[in-house]
């Protein structure tokens, strides 16, 4: 199985007219986070990643597709 890491899952950028910038995992629909800086807005948008895949696992639910990649069982 091919194996991707956090980091190589695509992040759309954008920066609003008050400064604030924003980061979209469009693979994982409302995944979705703002920050003062570029760097801010990625890492919340990587932490609310992270949340909803593991919200998905508490509940028994799939795991969004980025993640089905990231993690394996050895």
């Amino acid at each position: 199985m091919e194996r991707i890491t956090l980091e190589s899952i695509p992040i759309m950028m954008g920066q609003e007219d008050d400064g604030r910038w924003w980061a979209d995992i469009e693979s994982m629909p409302g995944v979705m986070a703002y920050g003062a800086t570029r760097e801010s807005a990625i890492v919340a948008v990587r932490a609310l990643a992270l949340r909803v895949a593991a919200d998905c696992i508490d509940h028994g639910e799939d795991v969004p597709e980025p993640f089905t990649k990231v993690f394996s069982v050895a």
